[in-house]
């Protein structure tokens, strides 16, 4: 009889431990970043390492966020005026595009390229430094790891992600402008009066809202993954940096998604 009731409830057991790791891990991310973020402002010095981060997060990730923004205007403009041609409202065009850019696939897309582009590398330089234990020698200096290192870090996201999202919208608007107007032959400027008068401060602020929680998720994750990756109990040395990056980059994207569900549904 026990061996039978033990076999019924193995599976909520399982699903029981399974949700109190996650609960587990999800608290000790959230102080985490309360750590970092209470360091960004501890001293001065910390100013010029924010800078490299912004130069190393923000300014060198402007290309690839300039080519994807270009493809996806096009591709939302291509796609939008076939299917307002079939009602006769090709007129809309500016309005789909922008509302969608604005609203929804510039901070999204932004987080997930960013993630790739930085947070992995994020990850594993901070894995690195865990295994060859630099981190521990910075204990030994009496310099504390968290200032030194994930501070700037977060401080930059924070700065980043909005501007890229910014630049990510203008550009992806002028791509739509590209296919509705110059290849499809709309009306230039029935399709920039649309996207001013789409375009309210709700849409706006609610962007850059988002932009600015993808931007702590994909920092904390990716720095919270690679400050502990000597935790990890599928791989020791670089076989554990290489997990941790394959799991910060999986978690962040996932958690994105999640996140812009919410903020979507609390702010619009």
């Amino acid at each position: 009889m026990s061996q039978e009731h033990s076999s019924l409830t193995a599976p909520v057991a399982a699903v029981g431990r399974a949700s109190l790791s996650v609960v587990n891990e999800m608290g000790a991310m959230a102080l985490f970043f309360l750590d970092g973020l209470r360091l960004v402002f501890s001293s001065w010095s910390q100013f010029p390492k924010m800078v490299r981060q912004i130069f190393f997060i923000g300014v060198k990730s402007v290309s690839v966020i300039t080519l994807i923004a270009v493809f996806t205007g096009m591709v939302i403009g291509l796609q939008t005026y076939y299917a307002l041609a079939k009602f006769g409202s090709e007129g809309f065009l500016g309005a789909a595009v922008a509302l969608s850019l604005v609203r929804e696939l510039g901070p999204v897309l932004t987080a997930i390229m960013l993630t790739g582009r930085a947070g992995s590398s994020m990850t594993a330089e901070i894995g690195v430094m865990r295994i060859t234990e630099q981190i521990d020698a910075l204990d030994v200096m009496a310099i504390n790891p968290m200032s030194f290192l994930i501070s700037p870090k977060l401080a930059a996201s924070i700065i980043s992600f909005p501007l890229l999202t910014a630049w990510f919208d203008l550009v992806g608007i002028g791509g739509g402008y590209l296919t509705g107007v110059m290849l499809m032959g709309g009306n230039a400027g029935v399709y920039t009066s649309r996207v001013e008068s789409a375009l309210g401060w709700t849409d706006i602020s609610g962007g850059f809202t988002k932009s600015l929680v993808f931007g702590v998720v994909v920092c904390t994750v990716c720095c919270y993954k690679g400050y502990f990756t000597h935790l990890r109990k599928d791989g020791v040395g670089p076989e554990g940096v290489s997990s941790s990056t394959t799991s910060a980059v999986v978690m962040s994207c996932v958690l994105v998604l999640m996140a812009d569900y919410l903020l979507t549904s609390i702010l619009f």
